[in-house]
């Protein structure tokens, strides 16, 4: 049996939890919960207040005498760019909790290392504080780090992007998991999706192809931010497998869904070493398909996943794909040359993507266009040998109907079902306007 929010909180006030997944409309509170930083008042000039400013208007309530370990990277910061963990370590010495641990997701708590790698164990120079790597970690043997590191609650401030194959997000599942598993508490520290979250888009993926670029039966755009994400993840998947941490979400204020991440008033640092701007991670949900084919998706240059191609391909794939006059975007002829990954040092041919309208770009659209129109135009196109971009699309439907040759609504129109039901389930734990 799966549980809507209102189940998992009805659970969570039976049970007489000491965290709760925060809920109802901002400013208010769902009864026998508490929803810290909820009543942090709206920040001069709209800016949104993230999840730790709420924490620390709150006094650090949650956290209150607990020993505590905080996994992030480059991106958890304040909002005058101070990392939240020289600011918990500087504010701990009041006493009210005590800051012992660090953890670094892929790329590093540093964020040195590219993708598919982290930066190992060690200690942080500014704080003297021990730095655990969990990537690669799950289940037990993540538990077993949490232990060691003497930990009663983990705290999750790291930004999204709003895409489900961006693996910040299953590090968050992985370690809610771990958490129940070692009997520790989890606090997520809000913050805002960049692309925006008025809708879910793109397939949903099936179980069978589940990895760490998805863990869990939701949409490829899935549109929710980490907190929401964090209650989902707990009252749909994890309490179900008996495996659903203590949780609180600190919840943003002044976010509201439609925004993108340049009217947050937020500062951007750069979540991976190839997600540069927030223009990055607009496109990153259709582009980064590629990755499970023989065509470079822009790694190497300045801006990756903005830029496709591989050698050999031309102007026509350009042509084509604007044939397909899919809404709020335009594909330019370019051509790069990568400085490492595919066709490293080689000039590749392609398209630049240009949005040119947001709120009517569909980056998964997009993606599928590109897929279908290179496959027809540029002979040398392949998927990779291992099926990776069945893991990124989460079935095999995609492949098998972009070499049917399907066209872009065909293969949305097949997902559409599934799309609708997951839209259902999502809309129970969506916690902002």
């Amino acid at each position: 049996m799966t549980l809507s929010r209102r189940g998992l909180l009805g659970l969570a006030g039976a049970a007489g939890a000491a965290g709760a997944l925060g809920a109802g409309a901002p400013g208010t509170q769902v009864p026998g919960t508490q929803v810290p930083g909820t009543q942090v008042p709206g920040a001069p000039g709209g800016r949104v207040r993230t999840g730790f400013e709420g924490l620390s208007a709150d006094g650090y309530a949650v956290l209150a005498g607990q020993r505590v370990g905080v996994i992030t990277n480059p991106t958890g910061i304040t909002a005058d760019a101070r990392h939240l963990v020289d600011v918990l370590h500087a504010d701990a010495a009041d006493g009210h909790f005590d800051l012992v641990a660090v953890f670094g997701p892929e790329h590093g708590f540093r964020g040195t290392a590219q993708a598919g790698g982290s930066e190992g164990a060690g200690r942080d120079p500014a704080t003297g504080l021990p730095v655990y790597d969990t990537y690669d970690k799950s289940g037990q043997r993540l538990a077993d780090v949490f232990t060691a590191a003497g930990v009663d609650t983990v705290v999750f401030d790291i930004q999204d992007v709003g895409a489900r194959f961006y693996t910040y997000i299953w590090t968050l599942y992985d370690c809610m998991r771990a958490a129940a598993l070692a009997g520790k508490a989890v606090v997520v520290l809000d913050r805002p999706n960049p692309v925006g979250a008025r809708r879910a888009a793109g397939p949903v993926l099936q179980r069978p192809y589940a990895s760490f670029v998805g863990r869990e039966p939701i949409a490829l755009a899935h549109g929710m931010t980490a907190g929401e994400l964090a209650g989902l993840f707990a009252g749909e998947f994890l309490r179900e497998a008996g495996a659903a941490p203590r949780l609180e979400v600190v919840r943003m204020a002044g976010w509201r869904r439609a925004s993108f991440f340049e009217e947050t008033g937020l500062p951007w640092v750069p979540p991976s070493p190839n997600m540069p701007t927030p223009g990055t991670a607009l496109a990153y949900a259709g582009t980064c398909l590629f990755e499970g084919t023989n065509l470079s998706e822009g790694r190497g240059t300045t801006t990756p996943f903005e830029l496709v191609g591989a050698e050999g391909v031309d102007r026509r794939w350009a042509e084509a794909a604007n044939a397909l006059e899919l809404p709020g975007v335009w594909f330019r002829e370019a051509y790069f040359t990568p400085s490492f990954s595919k066709y490293s040092g080689k000039t590749c041919g392609g398209v630049r993507l240009l949005v040119h309208d947001r709120e009517a770009f569909d980056p998964v659209r997009a993606g599928i266009g590109l897929l279908v129109t290179a496959r027809r135009v540029w002979s040398g196109f392949a998927w990779r040998s291992d099926q990776w971009i069945d893991r990124l699309t989460g079935s095999d439907r995609v492949r098998r109907m972009v070499d049917a040759g399907a066209g872009v609504e065909e293969v949305a129109g097949d997902w559409a079902a599934g799309l609708a039901r997951f839209a259902a389930v999502r809309e129970e734990y969506l916690l902002y306007p």
